[in-house]
């Protein structure tokens, strides 16, 4: 194909369906850093527990005979397993046992059975727990949507960026992954944001690696270098002439990140799920029942991290919609959700840091643990527990106070107590995801108000 060929053939791409294909997540994931592109050292893990959690059995614990049930029972309640629970302690009027809360020595928590592996104390003084999040909303698109963007469904579409979002338009840009979200509520809004921040969503991290993977049989990696190098300068030179040059510099900055992208064998491994398998033996794989997808992903993450490719990771744990049988599959769920955790933790104190002589990553990872709300204090007659507005919401950041909690449900928990006042401008009030939010961007030097129309910053929670 001569110059004039190839310049003919990329100008009615422009024209056509190029301009839709330049705008994809995937194309601005992959795109060159720009003259917007910001700095940083530092990496986020926005998690998220979808199907909202049952507080009781970790951060928010409640032990008394409380239930639809009369008299309470932990009939339905399978134990096997759990490590921390306590069968010997408090008699209930059926004859069984209720659990026994955990207090972690020289800290103000209390823990339910299923806390796991982030209850042991190399790890609980890094813990920042805000309890009695007043949710709002008992919906799950609606809770997940409050929870990582701070404002409620409009007409049932978001109307705010999410968190995972916010931070990588703050300090992502650059990045070749700028945000990385498997089964996260993500989501990009505002024209004030830089496209570049769009997050790439996937199902799973094994998909970005068949689609990464090329066959050899009708051309080689020189050949498709060439072919790239030849359309990007066509494309830029095209966008130079242009009266709308937007296209065709999303198509030149997809064909200059092409060669990169495809010929680091690196980030092909990273989106590996057989590689991130047996490279975290950490996660313990063969002994996982519920959160095997949810290793895999933190595995990545930390793959990712490590050699600098993506500056935010988000990715939800699954399991947690117990309206039936809740004891039989909700502590199991936990405990390998805070396990995980724990074991990510462990290893990013091991890794040193991709950019910062010296450093750890662990001491520039910040991790914000969300769920849609909480599941009721009363046990119904399928023996589980449904919605409940209430919620509860974990930090783990060099950023914020280790060994802090903030926030707290009344007596039987059916309602978070407000929080006293000179914490919040509007006086008297229970905290909520938007104050969460804010919070976060502002440890980080932000202004939440360019990400977030509500919500307070909660001085007490970050480290001075």
């Amino acid at each position: 194909m001569n110059k004039s060929s190839r310049r003919s053939f990329l100008k009615a791409l422009a024209g056509s369906g190029v301009a839709a294909l330049a705008s994809t997540p995937l194309v601005h994931a992959l795109a060159a850093p720009g003259g917007d592109a910001k700095t940083s050292d530092e990496f986020f893990l926005l998690l998220h527990a979808l199907g909202g959690w049952d507080v009781t059995l970790s951060l928010d614990p409640r032990w008394d005979e409380v239930g639809l049930i009369d008299p309470a029972t932990t009939a339905n309640t399978n134990t096997l397993g759990i490590r921390l629970w306590e069968n010997d302690t408090k008699k209930l009027s059926d004859g069984g046992y209720s659990f026994q809360p955990i207090r972690p020595k020289d800290t103000p928590f209390v823990f339910g059975p299923a806390i796991g592996s982030l209850a042991d104390l190399d790890l609980v003084s890094r813990l920042c727990v805000v309890n009695g999040l007043a949710t709002n909303t008992v919906s799950h698109p609606d809770g997940q949507t409050y929870a990582v963007t701070g404002r409620h469904l409009n007409g049932g579409r978001p109307n705010q960026s999410s968190i995972d979002v916010c931070c990588a338009n703050e300090f992502g840009t650059e990045q070749l992954l700028p945000v990385v979200s498997v089964e996260y509520p993500s989501y990009l809004l505002g024209s004030e944001l830089s496209s570049k921040a769009r997050p790439l969503r996937i199902s799973k991290v094994g998909t970005m690696a068949l689609s990464l993977s090329r066959a050899t049989a009708f051309d080689t990696q020189a050949e498709r270098n060439n072919v790239n190098a030849v359309l990007t300068e066509e494309a830029a030179e095209l966008a130079e002439i242009s009266n709308d040059p937007s296209a065709l510099q999303s198509l030149a900055t997809q064909y200059s990140a092409l060669d990169r992208v495809l010929s680091d064998t690196r980030l092909q491994n990273v989106f590996s799920e057989k590689a991130l398998v047996d490279g975290h033996k950490e996660f313990n794989f063969p002994a996982l029942r519920h959160q095997y997808k949810a290793a895999t992903n933190a595995a990545f993450a930390i793959e990712a991290f490590a050699n600098n490719m993506a500056r935010c990771v988000s990715f939800a744990f699954n399991g947690f919609d117990t309206h039936a049988n809740n004891y039989a599959y909700q502590a199991a769920t936990q405990q390998e959700t805070f396990d995980i955790l724990a074991a990510l933790i462990r290893k990013l104190d091991t890794l040193p840091h991709p950019t910062r002589t010296g450093a750890k990553l662990s001491q520039h990872t910040h991790i914000l643990v969300t769920s849609d709300f909480c599941r009721t204090p009363a046990i119904n007659i399928a023996r589980g527990r449904d919605h409940h507005p209430n919620g509860s919401a974990l930090v783990i950041s060099p950023k914020f106070k280790g060994k802090k909690v903030f926030g707290s449900t009344d007596v039987p928990q059916l309602l978070p107590r407000p929080i006293k006042a000179g914490t919040f401008m509007d006086g008297e009030r229970a905290v909520a995801p938007p104050d969460l939010l804010a919070t976060f961007v502002s440890a980080f030097g932000v202004n939440p108000q360019k990400y977030f129309r509500e919500g307070e910053v909660i001085k007490e929670l970050l480290a001075t």
